[in-house]
């Protein structure tokens, strides 16, 4: 299905559109409303429909976040839906139900998700390369048990009160009364995300190590710089 609704997509605000294709931004702690959306299976063609894979720009992708579930057929907003509702449009946290990201890899479904704004999704469990690839490009996963999530679900359920503390140092998330839900991460991925280093910026930790090493080849294997 192509996308009939150009003008009818609402504008990514201008607390969005975090994926420019810069340096992942750090995260450390979040606060913000939570959007409820309790399906479980929600696959990576739901995230970001296939006709909208053609772009390798990390930018714009937000619009069509969760398109066919955000728009009819004639390219206007489902009211229903949650993020189109005016209490989620601003959400920088996601609540979901299990095996969130399953189906076919695409990093394209992570990018639209954060140029919606969306930083961190809470869930019971996700699928493992769409875990893997919201590290790599700044937003958190955090899988937690079910009874957990459905707490969290319900604090979501209360609509623009429903804001949400994420600490990532703390390892720690405060509802909106107060109570709070430990999670851990993986020590390396929490090192990653809090110091805003993805697979380049890693690399790029050993630059001067780079420079001197092609530096030397260059003077011992010259045609090779040829």
């Amino acid at each position: 299905m192509t996308n009939p609704h150009a003008e009818a997509v609402p504008k990514v605000s201008p607390g969005q559109g975090e994926g420019d294709g810069g340096p992942m931004q750090k995260f450390a702690k979040l606060s913000g409303v939570a959007a409820p959306l309790s399906m479980i299976n929600i696959d990576t063609d739901m995230i970001i429909p296939k006709q909208f894979l053609k772009t390798i720009k990390r930018t714009g992708l937000g619009r069509n976040l969760f398109d066919e579930m955000r728009y009819g057929a004639d390219g206007r907003e489902i009211p229903e839906f949650v993020l189109n509702r005016p209490a989620y449009r601003n959400a920088c946290i996601l609540v979901a139900g299990e095996n969130f990201g399953c189906g076919s890899s695409r990093e394209h479904a992570p990018w639209a998700l954060l140029d919606f704004g969306i930083r961190c999704i809470i869930a019971p469990s996700f699928a493992d390369i769409f875990y893997n690839n919201c590290f790599k490009n700044g937003i958190l996963p955090i899988a937690l048990p079910r009874e957990q999530v459905a707490l969290l679900l319900d604090d979501a359920e209360r609509g623009a009160n429903a804001v949400i503390t994420v600490d990532l140092e703390k390892q720690e998330i405060t509802g909106p009364d107060g109570g709070t839900i430990p999670f851990s991460v993986d020590p390396f991925r929490r090192h990653c995300l809090l110091n805003g280093l993805d697979d380049i910026g890693l690399t790029l930790q050993h630059v001067a190590a780079i420079d001197s090493f092609e530096a030397s080849q260059k003077q011992g294997q010259p045609w090779l710089w040829a």
